[in-house]
């Protein structure tokens, strides 16, 4: 049934021009990411769209953050920090992979357009002032004794997610079970100071 004679508002109606502004993203690219495609998609009219999103950059974030975070990666709590981030990543490798490889494509105009970076849009994706999974589950290790208690900077704790998202960028595939597990064990809990369950 077509939306159009039916009165849309509030939430009701930003879920529909959402929804029709991803369709438009994967079908079209950013090229063609315009109020005037969404809009029509939406079936509704663009000062519905500028009143919620004066830049056509709003509109894109969100989008993207309404789209990644529909189906958030829940942060595991196994009782041991190796297998809470071997289960994290491999959570990620099956809910993010295809994602990623049709954003990779569609969002590179946007990137060369705006002169921003990938690390940039992923800020402004994140919600602001949580920690993200690798701190909650650090914390959560500490706690039980696996790490010792000290400051580790921010490129140290994120490594895992930032190696696997090299290797998801890389080849667009689906990350093996051995490449998680070499990150993990070979490189990342050394790193750390793991010294596994207390007692």
């Amino acid at each position: 049934m077509s939306l159009k004679g039916t009165r849309r508002r509030g939430s009701e109606l930003e879920d529909a021009i959402l929804s029709a502004a991803w369709a438009v993203l994967i079908e079209q690219g950013y090229p063609n990411f315009t109020y005037e495609a969404v809009a029509a998609r939406a079936e509704t009219s663009r000062p519905v769209l500028y009143r919620r999103w004066p830049q056509r950059e709003d509109m894109l974030l969100a989008v993207l953050r309404r789209h990644w975070w529909s189906q958030p990666i829940p942060v595991p709590d196994t009782g041991n920090l190796r297998d809470d981030v071997i289960t994290f990543l491999r959570s990620a490798s099956t809910a993010r992979t295809r994602m990623v490889a049709m954003l990779s494509v569609q969002i590179m105009d946007y990137i060369r357009e705006t002169g921003s970076s990938f690390a940039q849009l992923r800020d402004a994706l994140r919600p602001a002032g949580l920690p993200n999974a690798f701190e909650q589950m650090i914390a959560r290790a500490v706690e039980r004794g696996e790490l010792p208690d000290r400051p580790r900077p921010p490129r140290m704790v994120n490594m895992p997610f930032d190696l696997f998202r090299n290797e998801l960028l890389m080849t667009m595939r689906e990350i093996p079970d051995e490449t998680i597990i070499e990150i993990v064990d070979v490189l990342w809990l050394p790193l750390l100071g793991y010294r596994g369950r207390a007692g």
